[in-house]
């Protein structure tokens, strides 16, 4: 399986809002604690298939939620955002 990416978010509501619309999309998420290495204003990721990953940008963008960043794992502790 390919490395799987993160979504961060800056706010608990913005979280639990792309939580409900992505799986309402049938797309496979994990909520999963956001990485001391991010830093984001909410302690809770969303983690998904990289494989997905056009159809969570189009998601976000087309429901305007508000994200810090959409990461990958690039190291044992090392994240960094992938190219918009």
């Amino acid at each position: 399986m390919e490395q799987e990416l993160l979504i961060a978010f800056d706010s608990t509501q913005q979280a639990l809002r792309a939580e409900m619309l992505l799986e309402y999309a049938g797309i496979e998420i994990d909520i999963f604690p956001t990485p001391k290495e991010i830093t984001a204003g909410c302690a809770m990721s969303i983690q998904f298939d990289p494989g997905c990953l056009a159809r969570v940008r189009e998601i976000i963008r087309e429901q305007q939620v508000e994200i810090r960043g959409i990461f990958e794992k690039v190291g044992a502790e090392e994240y960094r955002i992938t190219a918009e």
